[in-house]
């Protein structure tokens, strides 16, 4: 029996109806403390009963993807792990990658509280987050201390949003602050500019303020780490494919498709306990169930218009292995999770990778790398 679905989270939610936001910040301690003292007991008995009870390792599930390997496709989205204080227990939990972030070159403590929202009746999350974090030089400190013990572990991405001080005008160098500061310590980075809780943001998708960000970064990209591009599911066709042309101009990794949606139909919640009010009238982004159909829809079109050419990874709405298979056929590459780990608890990864496992197999696959965009290969 799954305890953290059948005991642990209805206590967290329905009895004691703890705060999301201290619950997520006692979660980060716990892990980063795990994380730091690994090697010693009993932090290392944890760890390897961690493995034991989490991971999966089968060739058929392995990748090589802009030059890095991925023992499995399932990643940790960005947002969970905003400073990288946890970044060496993720491989523990069943992970195949983790992004660390959203980090900006400023420390800043993000927008007021409350901020952070379950919506259990949509299988979903409000957030309002700002980008808090300490800022690029904290997480490049931390990072330079594991240095040694990540490079021997998952591949680690880095996600780069924009300081809210900072002026639109000047985003650019502001990202590439951030970004000379950590370049050695990710394994790839990702351009963040879909969030919609840092005011003016999205505009940054924009093909002309996009394509100086990008030109920025790969020019001071020596070392060829991938880059990606992180995009909102609100975008219209045109500005997604936009997008896709800057990514080829630019020789990009790939896109991540998607972050939070601002939408609001068809949710079931009426009113947010913590506020009084209906997720129509607070702002933030959803992310969880309502966003996986969306989400999706998106990863199809980028398909379709690269003819797979551009790797994509896939997040949103993603509580089974149907719902990760549906990303990958889609056209996907590699997939991550947060909402839908949230609900569904630790034991999540590892029941999804079985359940990929059991789905190749149906399709008479031998590989992961072969389900990916599988539904327009049967087209053909």
């Amino acid at each position: 029996m799954d305890i953290y679905k059948f005991a642990i989270r209805p206590l967290l939610f329905n009895v004691v109806k703890t705060d999301s936001e201290w619950l997520h910040q006692q979660t980060i301690r716990s892990f980063s403390l795990l994380s730091e003292t690994g090697d010693h007991p009993p932090a290392s008995w944890v760890n390897q009963r961690l493995k034991q009870s989490l991971c999966l390792y089968d060739s058929r599930l392995k990748q090589s993807l802009f030059g890095l390997n991925f023992p499995n496709p399932v990643g940790l989205a960005a947002g969970f792990d905003k400073d990288g204080v946890a970044a060496g227990i993720w491989s523990n939990l069943g992970f195949g990658f983790a992004e660390l972030g959203t980090v900006t070159f400023h420390a800043q403590p993000g927008n007021p509280r409350p901020r952070l929202f379950r919506l259990p009746l949509d299988k979903a999350a409000l957030n309002r987050m700002g980008f808090n974090n300490r800022g690029a030089a904290a997480m490049a400190a931390r990072l330079g201390q594991e240095k040694q013990e990540l490079s021997q572990s998952i591949p680690i991405g880095i996600n780069l949003g924009k300081s809210k001080v900072t002026p639109l005008e000047a985003a650019a160098q502001d990202y590439l602050d951030s970004y000379r500061l950590l370049k050695d310590l990710g394994d790839y980075f990702v351009v963040n500019v879909s969030s919609p809780n840092t005011p003016g943001l999205r505009s940054l998708q924009d093909a002309s303020m996009l394509s100086a960000i990008l030109n920025l970064l790969q020019e001071e990209n020596n070392t060829q780490k991938p880059i990606f591009v992180k995009i909102a599911p609100d975008l219209e066709w045109s500005a997604i494919a936009d997008i896709i042309t800057l990514a080829k101009t630019y020789r990009l990794a790939g896109i991540i498709a998607t972050n939070t949606t601002i939408r609001r139909d068809r949710l079931k919640t009426q009113v947010i306990d913590q506020t009084g009010k209906s997720p129509q009238h607070e702002a933030g982004g959803i992310s969880g169930e309502p966003l996986r159909d969306r989400s999706t829809e998106v990863i199809r079109f980028i398909w379709q218009q690269t003819q797979g050419q551009i790797p994509i990874i896939g997040v949103g709405g993603i509580f089974s292995p149907e719902d990760a298979w549906e990303k990958i056929t889609a056209g996907a590459s590699l997939i991550q999770v947060y909402t839908g780990w949230i609900y569904e608890g630790p034991l999540m990864v590892r029941r999804i990778l079985l359940g990929l496992l059991i789905l190749l197999e149906q399709s008479g696959l031998n590989s992961i790398n072969e389900a990916v965009g599988l539904e327009f290969k049967n087209q053909k």
